[in-house]
């Protein structure tokens, strides 16, 4: 059964593979496994039957066992409780963070049946049955992605696949295949020049890339290096036809020059290839990429990313720029792999056109494998009607958007459709049953359109052994591997089918349901609650929406035009009235993403109705989103959250052009900070029924609305009590308390005062009482610090109330009430992101040094965030350095003070805690006396300014020499850092100790 049946219910039978988010489903489930472990007691019973009995009534009886086999009872129901109760439910369609949902029935069962026998698919011997069955596993993935199964189709490469642990082993099994076929065209030339392959060197031919027929020994290094992969995997048999040669032969004969044995170093020096090969992929790639090619000897630096488009696929005119320096520059290329379903936004790439640049450039003689990446993406190829996957035909133009004419009711976007059609035309495919298959860990699998490829990554000889079964545990990376993964993937696609009417069904549901979110993130904010008709927020899929590529703004009126037809059209409708609806299915398809990976960002309103455009505080709203919606550490409880989501940082070196406009589309500043970015994950077929997407919608604007007024309140530049330390006795300098987290607080302030003469003599002698300990001022009542700077920057002294006092953790004592004259800013830098560097500085740490013609102190500079808080007053300088700062001092230049021998770059990050042994050990670099090698400059920005790139013209030299600090020695980070709108949660109650009960459970009447 390939196609679906007209009247079937979809959803009936969706629902019968699996358990239930509500176990609605388990009585099925239980009688499965009541049978499988009847049928295993039958299997171990029948064994032998003459076999006498192992273990006796009398001691199944005995005290000891019974005792043990009670308590074994107790903790098996302790730690299944514990394991329910901390486990997060991804099982319920409240839950979409990652790729894990529940898993069909027949995997589960498969799973269970088999690893209470255990086989180890490594070999034939210890797993005769499970190896059959990977196997076939693996042949059901080949036909679902087009390869030809068919031996009889001799003019059809066979296929093959396998199941390995996980889609990074598969890919690394992918890279090891590339590269060893790449230098097999250099191995058998060796073989022929120096080894027992001379006799065919004057008769042998091949065809080269562009399609000459030359003698194999006359082949040039590059015309080696890019023979095409059916003429390089076809050698053998040529070999074999033309002069009779085994396999066993020609094994021994290529394994003394093989790159398996002398590693690719000496074959590349002995051909003189200078320049190594290449491997091409997505920007974006998954870590297994550059992880892959630093084991296989690649080397993670050849493993090249390739700049997206604007949506998160690779870019196909980036990519053929780089093809065309490499051939130009005669730089072989191992492949060009297309991700079919990216694990942060669920893109696919465009390996349709992949395929055809391939085709190019093979014109022009420049080879290479394509691999499709698609460990997400691999099971939605059962979404496709299958005549567009039959083995053999080429992909066409237009195919996405004839299967769609075929079946109006899928939901991927033509252009997927188009690129997951061309599948069965990539070299390789990396596809995990453990993702959108559904089934237990550990199963990802690799598979070959050409299934001789397998032979390049054999250690031991791929010969048959005593039966007809191949040893499949020679082929790849793994050894020992349980036999349960396989059987729990070919059960699963058995009984459920890998065919529109099988997973492709399922995964439509699914599908559809990502679409459905996908038109709520499009339009939601549109219909927000809102106050004074301000609105909190708006929401930005990732995915260019179609207005957006008509060149309309997010925000502009025609966009909220688009908005009301979604909210019309699809999100007041049932399912029945959207699928039935052919413009609405339309715009379905185009406003979801790829694959079932919805990724958004938010950003804010303030309470006027002004859009926040700062980066850092739309990250700080999307971070606490998160924070609500996700298990961020062990102690929380997973019951408590209403709706999983996950995010995921797009940072600029990955997402280049692809991050800004994004940026730009949230209406903030493009700049080179990491953008904090969304995600939901859809796999659970159920959350359609009954409107359950619009509780979980709600849920979500709740969650995002209580944040903004967060947002608003931490971002308000209100009136707030300001803090300062004094630095100082003849003139006295205040040193402002900044904070990253607060507006009223994002500013470094350095002040020049006066203290009526009573105040100071008061405040001097508290300084020679307490030489070492922080003295600070406190404002009595709030301050809007912007206003006073502002009064204070025109000449406007400011009179402020408060208290001097010692300062220590926030607590004042020894206090002097006093007025405070403000007389003149000596710094004022605003902090916030688009005032900070995008690095820490690099080659010295630097620090505002100000003061009077004879008392120096310094304050840090603080450049990126987070930071740390260092100052000292009444420095001690080098004689000679001391009279140049004086004199530049006297004459009111702002100074800046390097220390040359710590580059701050490098000492980051500190710890976020005063408290913290790295800090308060005696050793710690910035403490009283210590001495450091200086350099002064003249601060060339004026006394306020705002950066970034306040070091950028640091060149007019003051001196160098030595500096000592004083006693009084300022270290902080947890102020300077500290978020006061953290939320404050009540202490978690540690579960491990829980754990130890079952130990003590085991261990009682031992």
């Amino acid at each position: 059964m390939n196609e679906p049946r007209k009247g079937l219910n979809p959803h009936n039978v969706i629902s019968s593979y699996f358990i239930g988010p509500k176990s609605e489903n388990m009585g099925n489930f239980r009688a499965n496994i009541t049978a499988i472990l009847d049928q295993i007691e039958k299997t171990r019973s029948d064994y032998q039957p003459n076999d006498d009995v192992f273990i006796s009534e009398d001691v199944r009886t005995s005290p000891e066992f019974q005792n043990i086999t009670q308590n074994f009872h107790k903790a098996v129901k302790k730690a299944v409780t514990l394991l329910g109760k901390h486990s997060i439910p991804f099982w319920h369609p409240r839950y979409e963070g990652h790729m894990c949902t529940d898993m069909t029935m027949p995997g589960l069962l498969g799973y269970f049946m088999t690893m209470i026998y255990n086989p180890n698919n490594v070999t034939v011997e210890a797993s005769p049955f499970t190896t059959v069955i990977e196997l076939r596993a693996g042949k059901q993935l080949c036909e679902m992605f087009g390869y030809n199964t068919d031996p009889e189709q001799s003019k059809l490469p066979l296929s093959w696949g396998h199941i390995t642990c996980d889609g990074t082993v598969a890919n690394l099994e992918s890279i090891w295949v590339a590269r060893n076929l790449k230098f097999y065209p250099l191995t058998l030339y060796q073989a022929m020049k120096e080894g027992s392959l001379g006799f065919i060197a004057d008769s042998f031919h091949v065809t080269t890339c562009v399609g000459e027929e030359k003698l194999f020994k006359n082949l040039g290094n590059w015309e080696l290096l890019n023979l095409q992969p059916d003429v390089i995997l076809g050698l053998g048999d040529a070999l074999n036809e033309q002069y009779g040669i085994t396999s066993k032969f020609l094994e021994n004969a290529l394994t003394p020059f093989s790159i398996q044995t002398t590693g690719k170093d000496v074959l590349e020096r002995e051909f003189k290839i200078n320049k190594p090969s290449k491997y091409f992929l997505a920007q974006t790639r998954h870590y297994s990429w550059p992880k892959g090619g630093a084991i296989a000897g690649i080397g993670s630096a050849n493993m090249e990313g390739v700049e997206l488009d604007m949506d998160g696929h690779i870019s196909i005119e980036a990519l053929e720029r780089e093809l065309n320096r490499c051939l130009k520059e005669r730089q072989a290329v191992y492949a060009v792999v297309a991700i079919i379903g990216s694990t942060e936004e669920g893109e696919v790439d465009p390996l349709y056109d992949i395929l055809a640049l391939r085709r190019r450039f093979q014109d022009k003689g420049l080879s290479f494998l394509v691999h499709a990446d698609a460990a997400w993406g691999g099971y939605f190829a059962s979404m496709i009607p299958r005549t567009f996957m039959a083995p053999g035909r080429y992909t066409m133009d237009g195919d996405g958007g004839d299967a769609v004419s075929n079946v109006p009711s899928l939901s991927l976007k033509c252009d997927t459709i188009q690129h997951m059609i061309a599948l069965k035309e990539a070299d390789t495919i990396t596809v995990d049953p453990h993702k959108a298959g559904y089934i237990p860990y550990p199963a990802g699998s690799l598979c070959y359109r050409d299934g001789r490829m397998r032979f390049l990554v054999t250690w031991t000889s791929p010969y048959l052994t005593q039966g007809s079964l191949e040893n499949i545990g020679v082929y790849g990376v793994e050894g020992s591997k349980p036999g349960a993964a396989a059987m729990a993937a070919w059960l699963s696609n058995q009984t459920i089918g890998l065919n529109p009417c099988g997973y492709g069904m399922l995964l439509g549901e699914a599908a559809f349901t990502s679409a459905r979110l996908s038109a709520y993130y499009a339009a939601m904010h549109l219909k927000q609650a809102k106050e004074d008709n301000i609105p909190y927020y708006i929401i930005v899929p990732f995915n260019r929406l179609p207005f957006e590529r008509e060149g309309f703004d997010i925000l502009s009126e025609e966009a909220d035009k688009r908005r009301e037809y979604i909210w019309n059209h699809i999100l007041a409708k049932d399912n029945n009235e959207v699928s039935n609806n052919p413009s609405a299915m339309s715009w379905l398809r185009e406003i979801g993403s790829d694959l079932n990976i919805n990724a958004f960002a938010l950003n804010w309103y303030d309470a006027k109705g002004n859009i926040n455009t700062d980066l850092e505080e739309a990250n700080y709203l999307m971070k606490r989103v998160v924070d609500k919606l996700s298990i961020t550490k062990s102690t929380k409880d997973p019951s408590k959250i209403p709706l999983f989501l996950t995010s995921t940082q797009f940072e600029p070196a990955l997402y280049g052009k692809c991050a800004q406009n994004f940026m730009k589309r949230l209406q903030l500043e493009p700049c080179a900070q990491d953008l904090w970015v969304l995600r939901n994950v859809v796999m659970s077929p159920f959350p359609t029924e009954r409107g359950f997407i619009h509780q979980l919608m709600h849920t979500l604007e709740e969650t995002i609305i209580s944040e903004v007024i967060t947002c608003r309140k931490r971002n308000s530049p209100n009136e707030d009590n300001i803090e300062f330390l004094l630095r100082g006795t003849d003139e006295v300098f205040l040193d402002f308390q900044t904070g990253f987290h607060r507006a009223t607080k994002r500013q470094q302030i350095i002040l020049a005062v006066e203290l009526a003469e009573e105040v100071k003599n008061q405040y001097i002698a508290l300084r020679a009482e307490f030489p070492c300990e922080d003295i600070g001022f406190e404002s009595s009542d709030p301050v809007h610090l912007e206003k006073l700077m502002e009064k204070i920057t025109h000449n406007s002294h400011q009179i402020i109330a408060g208290r001097i006092g010692i300062v220590k953790e926030g607590e004042y004592s020894s206090s002097i009430q006093c007025k405070v004259t403000m007389k003149s800013v000596v710094k004022s830098r605003g902090l916030n992101s688009k005032f900070r560097d995008d690095h820490y500085p690099r080659n010295f740490m630097p620090f505002y040094l100000f003061g009077s013609e004879n008392q120096h102190h310094i304050s840090h500079m603080l450049l990126q965030a987070p930071n740390i808080n260092l100052s000292s007053s009444n420095i001690q300088l080098d004689e000679k350095l001391q009279g140049e700062v004086a004199l530049h001092l006297g004459k009111g230049e702002g100074l800046i003070l390097t220390l040359t021998d710590y580059r701050e770059e490098t000492m980051h990050p500190f710890p976020l805690k005063n408290d913290d042994p790295t800090i308060t050990r005696e050793g710690f670099f910035f403490r009283k006396g210590q001495t450091f090698e200086v350099k002064v400059f003249v601060d060339p920005k004026p006394n306020i300014a705002n950066g970034p790139g306040l070091l950028d013209e640091l060149s007019t030299l003051v001196g160098r020499g030595k500096m000592t600090l004083g006693d009084d020695v300022h270290v902080d980070v947890q102020v300077l850092n500290a978020d006061p709108f953290e939320d404050v949660t009540v202490p978690d109650i540690p579960w491990e100790s829980e754990l130890d009960e079952i130990t003590n459970v085991l261990n009682s009447g031992q």
